[in-house]
């Protein structure tokens, strides 16, 4: 690793709050900062204050409420309007009012944005940079500079991009970030055009840092950045879990792991590149972005193994079908189960919900052929993994059963000159506690109707139900060609809320209403089976 000092700079709380759907309230970032914090970033962008209000609320308590032990905070803004002196602009000065020790400094670095954008001149906005720049140090600000669209600006005219870059430095900025506003650089272009300006302005070193800050509009935010580091950058920007406008940002996540695990840079404080999967999906409860189960090292299919093929080579070396070991970054290995499977896959499977099938291979010859039996009618195990417990247990002689269902029937009623509007009723019959119980429960429409019926039906036997909490429904039609008659599964997703933990089963059936009451059922003896309550 260089001497020269490497930051990670984390924008989140600024531009990855542009995402579309995304709306972080002050205290969701409050929230973040911490995380992000702990993660061990060097520096976090918490907004533009005297832009938006919620931002300048922001920094007002964060210099109360937050207690950073890695980061320093940086504030987000513009260089002074044209024409306006330095020291007479409001947003310069919210800039200063802010109280954050880092202030990153958003400029043109276009010709064809300076002219158009903001109607100027390119000299003027030189001078706009330079001016900004300066005064900011001269109040004791560390200044970070933004160069807005560099990439698109030099390959447009590299003379004025490159004096741009130049006036930054010279006015006193700490790291100027080469910008790919627009997303569209690829690895070798940007690989190329940081070499060259290195050349040009012999800038990259300890005090004068080139830094890269990609979008992903071309889907190689994380290579550029990567590619941008080798060419001598030494401050990369991103957002945790790529949030972004558009496409997003650059997955600062990945770029991490990337560097600590293929570079062997050390950039996290020790133990930090272990938390960064809990903080991903800690930081997408905060903003209620459901988390992508296919994101690089943190997702829940990173380490997901589905074929037969992989199995059987897992099961002698998990290396030789995982780039790295997941336990690095947080991670677990899985293996899905489909008609893919093979007996490898069901073996290992097995493992992981704490069965010894080694040697059993007639149960695992069953086993394997009723799953693939199941998933050609429809069923899908590789995202159940409690009906495929279930399964297990009945294949190995101990079925899972807590109660015994005689009937269940529902009867929907829509009122004339009702909209949207469907009153359901349902009624079940089981045996549950050694006694015949008949429930009916209403809802809004015939699924929540048959669960609140079964939940009336359970609870009296089995009052541990009331902790379980349907937090995720899908619906998938399988065999579209056929209309209403086709082939319909649901996935359900439950909590426990006193242990927080979630599982997930599947049901199979000609309508909506019968595959949900199978994964219903599931779902609550499932539960209760992990709760190690004994059949009543």
């Amino acid at each position: 690793m260089s001497s020269t000092p490497f930051h990670v700079y984390d924008t989140t709380l600024r531009d990855g709050a542009q995402q579309e759907g995304m709306n972080l309230s002050v205290a969701d970032k409050l929230a973040i900062a911490p995380l992000l914090d702990e993660l061990g970033m060097t520096f976090i962008e918490g907004g533009w204050p005297g832009a938006i209000p919620k931002d300048t609320e922001f920094f007002k308590r964060a210099a109360k409420e937050l207690d950073l032990k890695h980061a320093d905070l940086a504030a987000f803004g513009s260089t002074r309007k044209a024409g306006v002196k330095v020291s007479e602009d409001p947003q310069v000065r919210a800039l200063l009012d802010s109280e954050a020790p880092v202030v990153t400094l958003v400029a043109k670095f276009d010709i064809r944005h300076a002219e158009r954008a903001l109607r100027t001149s390119g000299e003027e906005n030189l001078a706009m940079i330079r001016e900004t720049v300066a005064y900011l140090v001269a109040q004791g600000r560390r200044v970070f500079v933004d160069a807005e669209h560099f990439f698109d600006g030099y390959r447009f005219d590299r003379a004025y991009t490159t004096a741009a870059v130049v006036a930054a430095f010279e006015a006193g900025a700490e790291v100027v970030a080469l910008c790919d506003t627009n997303g569209g650089m690829i690895p070798t272009w940007v690989t190329d055009i940081v070499a060259e300006l290195r050349e040009a302005t012999g800038t990259g070193g300890a005090d004068a840092l080139l830094g890269i800050h990609a979008h992903n509009d071309s889907g190689c935010a994380v290579a550029n950045s990567l590619a941008a580091i080798e060419a001598g950058c030494r401050h990369v920007q991103g957002t945790v879990n790529g949030y972004g406008e558009r496409t997003g940002n650059a997955d600062l996540l990945a770029i991490v792991a990337n560097l600590e695990l293929k570079h062997d840079m050390s950039l996290l404080p020790e133990g930090g590149l272990e938390e960064i999967t809990r903080i991903a999906h800690a930081v997408a409860e905060i903003t209620n972005i459901a988390p992508f189960a296919r994101q690089p090292y943190v997702g829940a299919s990173a380490f997901a193994h589905k074929a037969g093929l992989h199995a059987s080579a897992i099961k002698v070396d998990p290396d030789l079908y995982q780039h790295i070991d997941p336990v690095r970054v947080g991670n677990d290995m899985r293996m899905l189960v489909s008609d893919m499977a093979g007996r490898a896959s069901i073996e290992l499977k097995g493992r992981e919900l704490g069965f010894d099938l080694a040697g059993q291979g007639e149960v695992l010859t069953r086993v394997t052929d009723k799953v693939k039996a199941l998933e050609a009618e429809g069923y899908t195990f590789d995202a159940a993994d409690a009906s495929f417990e279930l399964l297990l247990r009945a294949e190995l002689g101990t079925p899972v059963s807590y109660f015994d269902v005689e009937s269940w029937r529902v009867i929907v009623e829509t009122l004339p000159g009702a909209v949207h509007e469907a009153d359901a009723e349902a009624t079940v019959k089981l045996t549950a506690g050694g006694r015949r119980v008949v429930a009916t429960g209403e809802g809004n429409g015939p699924v929540n109707a048959l669960d609140h019926a079964m939940r009336q039906a359970l609870a009296h036997s089995y009052p541990e139900i009331e902790r379980f909490e349907l937090i995720d429904f899908k619906v998938r039609i399988m065999d579209t060609q056929h209309g209403t008659d086709a082939v319909t599964r649901v996935l359900v997703e439950t909590m426990d809320t006193e242990g927080e933990a979630t599982w997930r089963t599947v049901g199979v059936g000609p309508n909506v209403i019968e595959a949900s009451w199978e994964a219903l059922v599931d779902a609550v003896s499932f539960g209760l089976l992990r709760a190690g309550i004994e059949r009543r």
